[in-house]
């Protein structure tokens, strides 16, 4: 889903959002709750893999059946590698279709997609000017370890689950993240997402990174189960608004 330039009739940067695997669970509940209106850039609104028109068998139930036979191998890494496959072609024809100025990126991830944000992040195929990431799975392991307390489940992990793990855990590669990046985080997130991301946070430094808490936010900032699109919450509204910020700092828009 994209979204054209506020202002329209001149070519603009380019920023691609991820959305949550929850509430907004979708690239038009994500566009709904994070508009980012008032910003001089095209906002694509990306569907991640395994959602949406992409659901596996069963759809929405069969999303979460999968995932809750193994989160990290039938979800997270599959999910993942996909948009790495598909990231460098998605931004060319982006380009090929709208009026998009030469330059580097911006990206916003939310939850998982704050995931892949960081994943992409690591890749040196298209140039990243910032990235933007709302309670972001910063590292994978403390959110399986959460989900065990939650639902009363032991993960079985594996070596190659903990080879994932280990791999999609940021604050580890801290010296791999280049690009400025904003942690927004929700007061009232769990400790798997609020910690790691106030160690992210320290790794990277004031200098390339900046970390605001949106008070009495939750995990999820749009009603669930956000699939559709919604009217703005009061946190998405917070939230949306230091997007715009950041990126008309970062995109010099």
């Amino acid at each position: 889903m994209a979204l054209p330039p506020s202002d329209g009739g001149r070519p603009a940067p380019l920023v691609l959002t991820w959305h949550l695997l929850g509430a907004p669970f979708s690239e038009a509940a994500m566009a709904a709750a994070l508009p980012m209106r008032d910003l001089h850039a095209w906002r694509v609104h990306l569907g991640l893999p395994l959602t949406g028109k992409r659901f596996p068998e069963g759809g929405f139930e069969g999303f979460f059946r999968l995932a809750s036979e193994d989160n990290v191998l039938n979800v997270v890494e599959p999910l993942t590698r996909q948009v790495e496959a598909e990231f460098p072609a998605a931004v060319a024809e982006l380009r090929s279709r709208l009026s998009i100025e030469d330059g580097p990126v911006g990206l916003v991830g939310g939850s998982q997609g704050g995931g892949v944000a960081l994943q992409m992040l690591t890749h040196a195929e298209i140039d990243v000017a910032a990235a933007a990431l709302v309670n972001p799975v910063t590292q994978l392991a403390p959110v399986i370890a959460a989900n065990e307390r939650v639902y009363d489940v032991t993960y079985p992990w594996s070596d190659r689950s903990r080879a994932v793990a280990n791999e999609y855990d940021y604050v580890r590669r801290a010296d791999e993240l280049t690009a400025p990046i904003l942690l927004v985080i929700g007061e009232e997130d769990d400790v798997s997402i609020t910690e790691p991301a106030e160690a992210l946070h320290k790794a990277l430094g004031e200098r390339r990174s900046e970390l605001v808490t949106i008070p009495g936010m939750a995990h999820e900032f749009a009603e669930a189960p956000g699939l559709e699109p919604a009217p703005q919450t009061e946190h998405a509204k917070l939230v949306d608004a230091e997007l715009t910020r950041w990126f008309a700092r970062h995109l010099a828009v």
